[in-house]
This record gives C-alpha cells, sequence and structure tokens, in this order.
C-alpha cells in the first residue's frame, strides 16, 4: 500500500463516490415511492468491494505480485475502511431519522470522527497496546488452540467496543482482522506451530456455510415474481459495474492495465451481504429501510457482481499480458 499509496487511495475514493451517487440514482429512478434514507442506504450497498473475493482470483491466477494486482487490492482495504465509515453515516442518520431527531452537520461530524477514530485508534494503538501483550500473556498458558481463541477474543472485544460507541459491529471486527499480524502472533504461532490463517480454517469451514445459508433465508422467493424486483437488481448491478470502472480513471501510473483495476474491484461478496444484512433491521417510524423487494434485489447484484469478476479479471490481466512487444526500429 505504501508503494501504492496515491493511486489506491485516488481508486478507492473513486470507487466509493461513484457507485453511492449512482446507487441513490437507482434508488430515485425504481423507488420513487419511498422514503429518501432508502435511496442513500442502497448508495452505501454498493460502495464496498469485497478483498477477499479479489485475492484469491488474483492468488489463483499466479498474479498477486504483479503491479496492477497490489493496486487492486490496496484500494479494496481502502475502500472497504472508507464503506464501513459511510455505512456507519448512513446508519446514524437513518436512526436519527427514525427517533424524529434532527439531524445535523454537527451530528454528521461526531458521527465521521467516531468511525475515523476507533479505526485509527484501533489500528495505530491497539497493535502495541492490546493485541500483542495479549499474545504475549497467551504464550506462558499450556494447552492448545489458544491461537485461535486469543485471536477470537480479538475479534469480538473490538466489535463490542465499536457497538459500545456507536458503530456497526462490522467496524470492530475489520479492525481486528487489520491488526492481526504475524509479527503480534509470531512467538504463539511458532509454540502452536501454525499460522494463524491455517488455524482458523475449521471454524470457518463451519461459519462460513452458515453466514451463506443464513442470509439466503432472509431471501424471499415470492418477490422474484414482482418484475420491479428483476429491473431494480438489473440497475443497481449495471450502477455497480460501471462506478467501480469509474475508479481505473484515479490510476495515477502510466502502462498500467487501467480495465484490470476497475475489474478487480467489482465484486461485493459477502460485504455486501453485511451491509444488507445491516439493513434489514434499520427502519424509520416503523417502516423497513431495506424491504424483502430490496433485498432480493441486493443479493442478485452481489450474486453477478462475484460470479462476473473472475473471468473478466482473467480475461484482462491475460489479454494485457499476451499483447505483443512493440517493435524498435533500429
Amino acid at each position: 500500500m505504501m508503494k501504492v499509496g496515491v493511486s489506491s487511495l485516488l481508486v478507492a475514493i473513486l470507487g466509493v463516490v461513484a457507485p453511492l451517487l449512482l446507487g441513490i440514482g437507482c434508488g430515485w429512478m425504481f423507488l420513487s415511492d419511498h422514503h429518501w434514507a432508502v435511496w442513500l442506504f442502497l448508495g452505501a450497498t454498493l460502495c464496498a468491494t469485497s478483498v477477499g473475493i479479489t485475492a484469491r482470483v488474483l492468488k489463483d491466477l499466479g498474479r498477486s505480485k504483479q503491479r496492477e494486482s497490489q493496486l487492486i487490492l490496496g484500494a479494496a482495504v481502502i475502500d472497504d475502511v472508507l464503506g464501513l465509515i459511510i455505512l456507519t453515516i448512513v446508519t446514524g442518520i437513518i436512526t436519527s431519522l427514525d427517533q424524529g431527531e434532527a439531524f445535523s452537520m454537527a451530528k454528521l461530524s461526531i458521527i465521521v470522527l467516531k468511525a475515523v477514530g476507533f479505526l485509527v485508534a484501533a489500528v495505530v494503538l491497539g497493535g502495541r497496546i492490546f493485541v500483542k501483550p495479549l499474545f504475549k500473556m497467551a504464550s506462558f498458558l499450556r494447552g492448545q488452540g489458544l491461537l485461535v481463541s486469543t485471536s477470537l477474543v480479538i475479534c469480538f472485544g473490538l466489535a463490542y467496543l465499536a457497538n459500545l460507541v456507536g458503530l456497526a459491529p462490522i467496524v470492530g471486527a475489520f479492525a481486528a482482522g487489520l491488526i492481526l499480524e504475524h509479527a503480534h502472533y509470531q512467538e504463539l504461532g511458532k509454540k502452536e506451530h501454525v499460522e494463524l490463517e491455517e488455524a482458523l480454517g475449521p471454524l470457518t469451514t463451519l461459519l462460513v456455510p452458515i453466514f451463506f445459508v443464513q442470509m439466503g433465508i432472509m431471501v424471499s422467493l415470492q418477490s422474484f415474481a414482482n418484475p420491479s424486483v428483476w429491473l431494480l437488481a438489473g440497475a443497481i448491478t449495471v450502477a455497480a459495474v460501471i462506478g467501480k470502472q469509474v475508479c481505473s480513471l484515479g490510476v495515477m501510473e502510466k502502462n498500467l492495465n487501467k480495465l484490470a483495476v476497475g475489474l478487480g474491484m467489482i465484486p461485493r461478496g459477502e460485504v455486501g451481504l453485511i451491509f444488507a444484512n445491516v439493513g434489514l433491521a434499520l427502519k424509520i417510524k416503523g417502516d423497513r429501510i431495506v424491504s424483502d423487494d430490496t433485498y432480493s434485489a441486493i443479493i442478485v447484484m452481489v450474486i453477478l457482481t462475484t460470479m462476473v469478476t473472475p473471468p473478466l479479471l482473467k480475461w484482462s490481466l491475460n489479454k494485457e499480458s499476451s499483447s505483443p512487444e512493440p517493435v524498435v526500429e533500429s
């Protein structure tokens, strides 16, 4: 991220702003009879990028060390941070409207400061003050599975703290993922002869399918009989794809595959599902922000953007690598 910092930041900002505006526009066009907060939340849902999916695709293609890949991954991480901040802001706005309070710039500033302050404090201070000493103490204990259990304590602890200060728990969980670096648990990892990612394998094998099943259970199949659901799903899918292509304009370096950067930012994956799940719990005067029809449309968008990215990204990177070198005449 230090190597591609400026470009990653510009790509991430454009990759958040463009989908946000396009999502609001889709809400205005297809959900004109809904509260404007619904349009705002729909735009927020389109902001984030699934780092995990993009990273796995690049790894499978053997391109994770490529310049474009580093730029995509750096931008995707920043994109997720910005997306979480926007989710926090939108959630705060909707909560204030539900309570009948006037939402002012002062409240907006407080929400932004809390979200940014929490992430900065967790990343900058959490590793040294909280995470590293905790792993150090765990290394003196007897028994197996201390690496996983300590990591879960950190994850749930930061999620609880985020919720305590009025932020979505996902903000704390995301911060935990950022600070769980190998340097912090190196001693405990050597003791148990395992890396954290490997140790979490059985747990993720169990919980990840349950997560996706739960997201699927919440989909009302009857809503797909409504043609407006498919119209909205198609519109936000197009907006999701176009919005991330706009972000390729932020690539400052020359001779880089800008198309690959834009394509690599498309998948919403599990992040989009989490955003939609948060929306299911939000209400304004008893009316849900995300209705069954809107939720179904978002699920379709998440599935499509997740499925189209691997083949498109592979095609783009292979096309770039197979292009003939220019002939230089002597």
